[in-house]
């Protein structure tokens, strides 16, 4: 049982102000309403409790869905609260709405007018670019108002446009009027010095977003006072006598660290302010320790056994990749890459479903090569963010299939990132996810012949999978890279908690004898290695791929992988590769999609693969608002799904395959996974099969459902028709499908 604290908006009522002065709206049985004080009330009753949802609107626009059953009390909060200049609650950093299945805090949509302010033409030093990413976190946590543009490698126009934020820009010959503009919500200054060491800068950062303080040091103090704003000291950090980075943060961790939320820590750089932003919005400590040092080891690991595995993440990035992502994974945590990703705090309040655009169909698999090419390095969302945002517009890109990792978490951290490249994408283009999932876990160190998570305990590494699997399903994602191998139990995992995957990927690091072996898991799911990774021009992809494709007989499909690094090929130089492999097997390699190679992958070993993509396949439907293929088109997406054309309720979907297969798996996924609410998800339903499309078998039979999607696998049964028949679709009277997916082998 639940005890909630309402402080805005219950859907019973409207709450504000005192307690004598809160009235609700209650909805009578008869349809009638009538208003009392939230005062008067002694008892709230319930009809029907079981079925009942009750809808809270938080004060920060957060909206919670709880069954009336689940509730033990409701407490009506009577705290006078402090409002800014515009009538928004001042938030502290314990206040936010943060849902256990979000990576970061549902903040308010962003004002109608946004300020921004170009640090790098402002001039900034380091540690006013510190002050004034704070002060962005600060302020946005109440209501986003501040975008700052700090890296500057894509056009400035790019993302506020694909944010739909209309901005206004302070001069860059003065900066400090954006600080003026928002001095009431601030209540002072940390004040630190950098003499002893560069890390008091990140505890000073720790202690501002705890207390909406700003960050300063003497010499950034003195140019607020010649600004006009004499701030009181509230935190006088520069007594400190510390000197290391062991010393500084175990001071962090002893004096700090329980007032800082714990779902998110930031690892960066003391001199690098760009997230900042997100850390002081949420109330995170933010560190730089180095996990090969004994001593700053022992100060990370106290604060990563205080995180949760399967919910917290590490934001930024560490002195050194392996031994950072290594440390973190050990804990069962993953580590979003982001060391120069911009206005997290205002990016992650768009907060819109990601538009998956529909997959392409596939032709018939035939006795070819089929080639797929990974580019590295999506899993930075910072690479996402600028270098992506350039190498994107390359001439070369659609000239043929490239498959381009990006990170799961931009679903949260700025889901319409992610929606500007499914929107310009070609069908050649195919997004997967980087390594290793949901952010940077390493679950193998080849380099250092480290399990960092244990090879044979599920308790570290199932939580991420589950994580991962949530977060590919928003994003669309359906391969993994993985750094750099899994155990058996790794591989075990992943297929129970990962049902989204079409294959996953392991780095081979070039090995020239001895290279990773391909497997299966459980039955389904594909594991092959990338060879090579990380291959630095087209010749060398080339040079791999020919160790398979000089051996080709022509009597089975061959299916080579590999993966350029982004920083020395894109698409301009990558589609050389055309050519270059034609010579090779003039006529026989066909390039291709991820998830089409997977699905290749998958029917020539006689595996289940998803024959909705089938090129031959044809759909047909009852009458409907949209086209009967938008219910098996690969995208779940509002705009892209099945909808009924009646309100009755009622609506079928017919798919055929046009040849027999053993179909063992079906997914639907309804309303809701394209975003739209789940009342509007069908309620009742069942699946059949056919071998002739007049005698149907019940596969299965659905009532009263409430899920988003519908994933069951089935003993095998010979058909070529598959049937959905819903006959309660949702809320409104109208069946939506967002997309079917079938399982079958030959």
């Amino acid at each position: 049982m639940r005890k909630i604290l309402v402080v805005a908006t219950l859907f019973l009522g409207v709450l504000s102000g005192n307690a004598q002065e809160k009235v609700m709206n209650i909805l009578k049985k008869d349809g009638t309403n009538s208003r009392t004080r939230v005062a008067d009330v002694k008892q709230i009753s319930f009809l029907n409790a079981e079925d009942t949802t009750m809808m809270m609107r938080l004060y920060n626009g957060g909206l919670f869905r709880n069954k009336v059953n689940e509730v033990e009390e409701l407490t009506f909060a009577d705290t006078t609260y402090n409002l800014n200049s515009t009538g928004f609650r001042i938030l502290e950093s314990d206040e936010l709405c943060w849902p256990d299945d979000r990576l970061l805090p549902l903040f308010l949509q962003p004002a109608t007018s946004i300020r921004t302010l170009d640090m790098s033409a402002a001039k900034l030093s380091d540690e006013e670019r510190v002050m004034f990413c704070t002060l962005q976190g600060i302020i946005n946590r109440t209501r986003p108002r501040i975008l700052l543009y700090n890296h500057n490698e894509e056009p400035q126009s790019t993302w506020p446009t694909a944010h739909s934020l209309r901005t206004v820009a302070i001069s860059t010959s003065a900066p400090y009027a954006l600080v003026k503009l928002f001095m009431e919500e601030i209540k002072g200054l940390v004040l630190y010095s950098n003499a002893r060491s560069n890390h008091y800068a990140n505890l000073a950062v720790t202690v501002a977003g705890l207390d909406r303080l700003l960050p300063v040091t003497a010499e950034v103090r003195a140019k607020l006072v010649a600004n006009g704003m004499d701030f009181p000291v509230v935190e006088d950090l520069t007594s400190l006598t510390m000197t290391n980075a062991q010393g500084i943060y175990n001071y962090l961790y002893n004096n700090y660290w329980s007032r800082c939320n714990h779902r998110l820590l930031i690892s960066l750089r003391p001199n690098i302010p760009y997230v900042h932003d997100i850390g002081a919005a949420c109330g995170s400590a933010c560190v730089w320790l180095d996990p090969r040092n004994s001593g700053e080891r022992a100060v990370l690991d106290k604060m990563l056994k205080d995180m949760t595995p399967g919910r917290d993440i590490v934001l930024g990035w560490y002195p050194e990749e392996r031994s950072g992502v290594g440390e973190a994974t050990k804990y069962g945590l993953s580590s979003v890459p982001a060391d120069f990703f911009e206005n997290a705090s205002i990016y992650s309040a768009v907060n819109k479903p990601v538009k998956i655009s529909p997959v392409p169909k596939r032709p018939k698999l035939e006795n070819k090569i089929y080639a797929a090419v990974y580019i590295s390095d999506g899993d930075n969302i910072q690479y996402c963010q600028h270098a992506m945002a350039k190498i994107f517009e390359q001439g070369g890109r659609g000239k043929m299939a490239l498959n381009w990792t990006v990170s799961p978490a931009l679903a949260d951290f700025s889901p319409m990132m992610l929606n500007y490249y499914y929107r310009k994408a070609t069908s050649n283009d195919c997004f997967v996810s980087g390594p290793s999932g949901l952010g940077y876990a390493m679950p193998y160190d080849a380099h250092n012949a480290v399990y960092y998570a244990s090879a044979n305990s599920r308790k570290l590494i199932a939580p991420y999978t589950q994580l991962t699997q949530r977060y590919l399903e928003k994003t669309g994602l359906r391969i993994i890279t993985i750094w750099d191998d899994v155990s058996v139990m790794q591989r075990m995992t992943y297929a129970e908690n990962c049902t989204y995957l079409y294959g996953l990927t392991i780095n081979d690091w070039e090995r020239q004898n001895g290279r990773l072996t391909s497997k299966v898991q459980s039955g389904w799911l594909p594991i092959v290695p990338q060879y090579p990774c990380y291959a630095n021009s087209a010749d060398v992809i080339t040079d791999f791929f020919n160790r398979d494709i000089r051996n080709f007989k022509g009597t089975a499909p061959m299916f080579v992988t590999g993966q350029g690094t982004v920083w020395d090929v894109g698409p301009d130089k990558l589609v050389a590769l055309r050519d270059k492999l034609d010579a090779l097997s003039p006529g026989n390699v066909n390039i291709v999609r991820a998830d089409h190679w997977f699905s290749y992958y998958n029917e020539a070993r006689h595996l289940p693969f998803n024959i909705t993509m089938l090129q031959d396949m044809e759909v047909t439907s009852s009458p409907a608002r949209t086209s009967a293929e938008y219910a098996a088109n690969g995208s779940p997406s509002d705009g892209y799904m099945w909808v009924s054309k009646d309100k009755d309720g009622a609506g079928w979907v017919q798919l055929d395959f046009k040849e027999p297969f053993q179909i063992s798996r079906y997914v639907i996924r309804h309303a809701e996974a394209g975003g739209l609410d789940p009342e509007l998800n069908s309620r009742d339903f069942i699946i059949e099969t056919s071998l002739d499309g007049e005698t149907w078998t019940t596969a299965g039979t659905y009532q009263a459902n409430t899920a988003p999607v519908t994933d069951a696998s089935i003993t095998p049964v010979e058909a070529r028709y598959v049937r959905l028949n819903v006959t309660n679709g949702g809320k409104d009277g109208y069946v939506r499908i967002g997309d079917i997916e079938v399982y079958g082998s030959h």
